[in-house]
């Protein structure tokens, strides 16, 4: 083809595209997800370039309490992009991919304030979720709030008796449930129950 031609044949190529039903910009299935607002599910910890949906612990960090509120503007790969205060965050979805990124962001930005199942709780419990740490005691809700979503790649049942949580790349620990679904215990090694557990 004439290299005249190309700009040509480019432009009635483009143009005979939507008439086709193909679309170059996004997928189909990206353009019929959701933009909305709402509030942080849990505690996201943000290094400035990064927050992921296992809330490693990292140097620096600092913690964008849950119940912030949320404005879903767009979606990625594997990601959502979220404006929250005042500017934009992405968080990403690397341990719980068994679930549509749509489900997984209605877990991640929800529609009422979480932090009103605080009302009432101990105040150890309250700091404890400020802090995003765990105390024996809390329900599966605060632990929520507090650590946000146990990774479901490694969590399959979030009724069974424990949930596994990384406190970052090297240490993982355990939350344990008693009969009424309370933490009985957080068990770890002493690297992650230092970053994890409030004293």
């Amino acid at each position: 083809m004439p290299q005249r031609a190309l700009p040509l044949f480019l432009k009635a190529l483009t143009a005979l595209l939507p008439a086709a039903g193909l679309l170059l910009a996004t997928p189909a299935a990206a353009q019929k997800r959701e933009l909305y607002e709402g509030y942080l599910c849990c505690n996201f910890i943000d290094d400035g370039s990064w927050v992921n949906d296992i809330n490693y612990r990292r140097d620096n960090a600092r913690i964008i309490p849950a119940g912030t509120p949320a404005r879903v503007v767009d979606y990625g790969r594997w990601r959502i992009h979220v404006e929250v205060e005042g500017r934009r965050v992405t968080i990403g979805n690397d341990y719980s991919r068994n679930i549509p990124l749509e489900d997984w962001a209605r877990r991640v930005v929800v529609e009422q304030d979480p932090t009103q199942a605080l009302a009432g709780a101990p105040a150890k419990v309250q700091q404890a979720v400020r802090e995003a740490r765990l105390v024996p005691g809390m329900t599966r809700e605060q632990v929520l709030l507090a650590v946000g979503w146990p990774p479901l790649s490694y969590n399959k049942d979030l009724q069974a008796p424990l949930w596994t949580y990384w406190a970052n790349r090297s240490y993982s620990y355990q939350v344990f449930w008693d009969e009424q679904g309370r933490v009985d215990n957080i068990f770890g090694p002493p690297e992650a129950r230092k970053l994890v557990v409030l004293e």
